[in-house]
């Protein structure tokens, strides 16, 4: 599984709310549930049942008006996945505290994660310059996806906002996850854990402790955003292999402890799961790709909040992959070859 960011420059300003950004690895719901619904042959049924009562569906979700999709980009999907402060979208302080853009290609090759450091500094519609976590908290999730959408200009088809609440659940239904973890770090506070170099495996409470601590690194939410990266990677290859796609328990109870924690726009029901989730049958963990949009370091606003500066060149070199519906192309150019 490919994994290309920037290296950081130094760390963005402290988070006080340090629990919420662990919605921002609960991507891994979305491959499960899609992984869930071309697994389970004649359990489909159940679980469509379960996926569609569990989950609640956000109105509205996508504006009106979209980029127009390029023909390369016909059959191609992106998904926006939040994590919010709430699973209400329509909550006053609801905030989007992590971001990733998700690009499927037409051929369903693959998956691309693209996560969005929270403080980037874009321009949000109607607002003018702000962080990209603002903007659901000025206008909404449809908001929130417009900005996006500016910002590369391509189309957002799928949103989905998740909680973390159903965290401790779902690497309990998954029997823990092993993940390679590249820096040993202790994690902070009374109850603070040691977290080895090299392969480890974290589960309920631990796994809490992993992808939340930032405090404990030099460069802070950068370190975070990798070890959140590689607890997906793990979970993502815990899910993708015979022992769980063959196995129609483990699959109902992930498809149950983390469906009352997702909030999806109206188009995605479990018949579009279940669609994507069959084109998607030939997907194992190598042939997802993570990586972070790359920025040109932090500063700071006219208004004097810290922030991540934009790398305009990469964001239009990405819109322009998007588009064309050639994302491994661009990584293949941006990351150094040996």
């Amino acid at each position: 599984m490919s994994d290309f960011h920037l290296p950081p420059t130094e760390p963005s300003e402290p988070d006080v709310r340090k629990k919420h950004p662990v919605r921002r690895v609960l991507i891994v719901v979305l491959g499960i549930v899609l992984v869930a619904a071309l697994a389970a042959g004649g359990y489909l049924w159940h679980l469509a049942r379960t996926f569609d009562s569990g989950k609640q569906t956000i109105s509205g979700a996508l504006p009106s008006v979209a980029p127009e999709r390029s023909a390369a980009a016909t059959d191609s999907l992106n998904i926006l996945v939040m994590g919010s402060d709430t699973r209400d979208p329509a909550s006053g302080d609801a905030r989007s505290d992590a971001l990733m853009l998700v690009h499927v290609p037409g051929d369903r090759s693959g998956v691309y994660v693209m996560s969005i450091m929270r403080d980037t500094w874009v321009e949000v519609p109607g607002h003018g310059g702000n962080k990209i976590n603002a903007a659901m908290a000025l206008g909404g999730v449809s908001l929130t996806v417009e900005t996006v959408q500016d910002l590369f200009g391509v189309p957002v088809d799928h949103v989905v906002i998740m909680d973390f609440e159903g965290f401790k659940g779902l690497t309990d239904a998954l029997g823990g996850v092993t993940l390679d973890n590249d820096i040993a770090f202790q994690s902070e506070g009374a109850e603070g854990e040691y977290f080895a170099a090299g392969p480890i495996e974290v589960q309920g409470e631990s796994a809490l402790k992993y992808v939340r601590e930032r405090y404990a690194f030099t460069d802070g939410d950068y370190q975070r955003v990798r070890n959140q990266q590689a607890f997906v990677r793990g979970v993502l290859g815990g899910v993708l292999n015979a022992g769980t796609l063959t196995n129609p328990v483990k699959i109902s109870n992930v498809v149950r402890e983390i469906s009352p924690y997702l909030s999806v726009d109206e188009g995605l029901d479990a018949a579009a799961v279940g669609r994507l989730g069959l084109s998607l049958r030939s997907v194992r963990a190598a042939d997802v790709h993570m990586f972070t949009l790359p920025n040109a370091g932090v500063g700071t606003s006219t208004d004097g909040q810290s922030i991540v500066l934009p790398d305009d060149e990469a964001i239009a070199e990405i819109g322009a992959a998007m588009d064309a519906d050639d994302l491994a192309g661009y990584l293949r150019s941006a990351v150094p070859q040996d």
